[in-house]
């Protein structure tokens, strides 16, 4: 069973409820009687393996991109006017 964190409008009371997935959320803040709303929080992403960087999925030669030719490179015109 999850247990949901709420926070009154009112008085920003937080309190925790243990509650089943098809239960309604609390409308009502045990302290004051006002009106609270369930907290959203966000969750830790782990990621574990290779994969996850560029060089990762570039393993192998940098011949196998072109063929096996290596790419020449152009210089730029120095003496262009």
């Amino acid at each position: 069973m999850p247990t949901y964190e709420y926070e009154c409008n009112f008085c920003q009371h937080r309190f925790e409820r243990r509650q089943h997935f098809d239960e309604e959320p609390v409308a009502s803040c045990p302290e004051c009687q006002g009106r609270a709303r369930r907290v959203i929080h966000s969750i830790p992403i782990i990621f574990k393996g290779s994969g996850f960087y560029i060089t990762d999925s570039r393993k192998g030669s940098s011949h196998a991109d072109t063929g096996g030719k290596k790419a020449k490179k152009k210089k730029p015109d120095e003496g262009k006017k």
